[in-house]
C-alpha cells in the first residue's frame, strides 16, 4: 500500500461484496460485525436498509477507529413485505414461490464512516422473476446458493435463470453498487486516485 493511502475495511461477510470492491483494485480488510437483522416494528424498507448498514458501520467502526468503514445491507421488498435471508432451505422454496411471476424491488443500503463523519445512500432495482416451475425452483434451492442471500437468490450466480429482468443497477442486486462509492468518499473527505490498473484511497488534499 502506498504512503497516504487507507485500508477500507467492509462490515460484511459477504463474498460478493469483497470481490466488488477487488475489481476496482482497493487495499480492502473485512470485519463482519454481529447486527440483528429483524424489522423493526413498522420500519419502512428503506429505512430498514440503512439503519442496518449504518449500525454494520458503526459496529465495525468501533474495531477500526482509524480506517473508513463501509457497512451494507440489501433487502428485497414485494409490496411492503420485507424478503431477509432464508432461516432453511424450507423457507427460501417459500420465499421464491411467493416472489415467482411478480416483480419485486431490491434496496442495498451504504454507510460510510471515517472518524466522526457518516455518509449514506440507497440504491434501488427492480427485479422480474420468472413464473414458478416447482422442478426448477427445487432445483436451485437444493444447490444452496441461496442459503445466505436477501430473497433466497443471487443474479450472479446460479440464480440467473429465474431472474426474468433486472430495471436499474444490477450491482444493487448483487449487494454492492459501485458508482455510487466516489460520491460517498468525498463527503467524508476521501478520494480515489488512480495507481496504474488500480484505484486507491486517501484523504483528500
Amino acid at each position: 500500500m502506498s504512503r497516504g493511502t487507507l485500508t477500507l475495511v467492509l462490515a460484511s461477510g459477504s463474498p460478493r461484496r469483497r470481490e466488488l470492491l477487488a475489481r476496482l483494485g482497493l487495499e480492502v480488510t473485512v470485519t463482519a460485525p454481529d447486527v440483528d437483522e429483524t424489522p423493526m416494528l413498522g420500519e419502512p424498507p428503506p429505512i430498514h436498509a440503512l439503519r442496518l448498514a449504518r449500525e454494520k458501520a458503526a459496529a465495525a467502526g468501533a474495531l477500526h477507529p482509524e480506517l473508513p468503514v463501509l457497512g451494507a445491507d440489501t433487502v428485497v421488498v414485494l409490496g411492503e413485505k420485507i424478503f431477509g435471508k432464508p432461516g432453511s432451505r424450507a423457507e427460501a422454496a417459500e420465499m421464491l414461490a411467493e416472489l415467482a411471476g411478480k416483480t419485486h424491488v431490491v434496496l442495498t443500503g451504504l454507510a460510510l464512516r471515517w472518524g466522526e463523519r457518516e455518509a449514506s445512500h440507497l440504491e434501488s432495482a427492480r427485479v422480474a422473476i420468472v413464473p414458478y416451475g416447482e422442478r426448477l425452483f427445487a432445483w436451485y434451492v437444493a444447490t444452496g446458493e441461496g442459503d445466505d442471500k436477501a430473497g433466497a437468490y443471487a443474479v450472479q450466480g446460479k440464480g440467473a435463470v429465474l431472474v426474468e429482468r433486472v430495471e436499474g443497477n444490477v450491482q444493487a442486486v448483487m449487494g454492492l453498487p459501485l458508482a455510487p462509492l466516489p460520491a460517498l468518499f468525498a463527503r467524508v473527505g476521501l478520494e480515489l486516485t488512480a495507481d496504474g490498473d488500480r484505484l486507491l484511497l486517501s484523504p483528500r488534499a
